[in-house]
């Protein structure tokens, strides 16, 4: 009998999707599955969820929700032998997408009822994990303001990366990576594991889920027209052919901003400041195991 632990973010997609425990058990027949599920109620409460879902030892443990429940799941799964599976009610959905995990739940179901299984690299950065992407360039302000706008919607993603694209002040920043230090004032400073970042927007579309390399992306200080003209290619998926773009592979990298005490971040499309003003990012290879088509 395979053991299945839900966790249902009930306000993901702006809570109009109709996952429930009764939803759920029309699909996982009694004598063939064991079936738990939680939702939660706040953010992060999916962490306290799973981790004492994984005290259980299901099989699985499936995130129903966007990318920000999913890495809250996922990271407490690093060094286990349980799976995840993904349900994407999200408004993004950059990971499911990534891994062709439908939006439709009737199809992402069958998905975990099959069990086909798969490992993915994950992120790091200081002591969280990521799993699709992460940076502190613009788009850390973008997701802070998007966040702030209480909308998850692309109208709103667009306002707040056209609000931020005015209002973001480059500083100098040194990047640390195979053994030399690159000095930067870096506008996008945005490193990926994924081909996606959700609402089919990449600024890596040749990114690989499982190649043991992150996808760092630098961009400098921009002009105006620029930006519009980055802005334009992100929206087109080709922001490998923006000039200005310098595109690199990396397992390790050290960032450090000198003038500041803090620094905002977004991980997985959530928000986040660390008290420090040094970032250390690594890639664990193989380090989750998923449960994809």
């Amino acid at each position: 009998m395979t053991y299945i632990h839900f966790i249902v973010n009930p306000i993901s997609g702006n809570g109009k999707h109709n996952i429930s425990a009764s939803f759920i058990q029309n699909y996982f027949p009694k004598d063939q599955f064991k079936i738990e599920i939680d939702n939660t109620t706040h953010k992060k409460h999916a962490i306290a969820l799973t981790k004492a879902a994984v005290a259980n030892k299901p099989d699985y443990i499936v995130a129903c929700g966007g990318d920000g429940t999913i890495n809250e799941v996922a990271s407490c799964l690093i060094g286990t032998t349980i799976k995840l599976g993904i349900i994407p009610v999200g408004s993004g959905n950059g990971l499911a997408s990534n891994l062709n995990i439908p939006r439709n739940f009737e199809r992402a179901i069958e998905i975990i009822r099959k069990g086909t299984v798969s490992s993915i690299d994950v992120g790091k950065i200081n002591d969280h994990y990521f799993f699709s992407n992460t940076g502190i360039g613009i788009d850390a302000l973008i997701i802070k303001k998007y966040e702030h706008s209480g909308k998850r919607t692309l109208v709103a993603y667009v306002k707040a990366a056209l609000s931020s694209s005015l209002e973001f002040k480059t500083r100098k920043t040194i990047l640390s990576l195979d053994d030399k230090k690159i000095e930067a004032n870096p506008f996008l400073l945005f490193i990926s594991n994924s081909n996606e970042m959700g609402y089919n927007m990449s600024l890596t579309p040749k990114a690989s889920l499982n190649d043991g390399w992150l996808d760092l992306i630098v961009v400098p200080q921009l002009s105006f027209i620029e930006k519009m003209l980055l802005g334009y290619h992100v929206l087109r998926n080709t922001v490998e052919n923006f000039k200005k773009a310098k595109h690199t592979l990396i397992q390790e990298l050290t960032i450090e901003v000198p003038a500041a005490i803090y620094l905002d971040a977004q991980i997985d499309g959530e928000s986040y400041n660390f008290e420090t003003n040094v970032i250390k990012v690594s890639i664990i290879k193989s380090g989750l195991m998923v449960i994809t088509e």
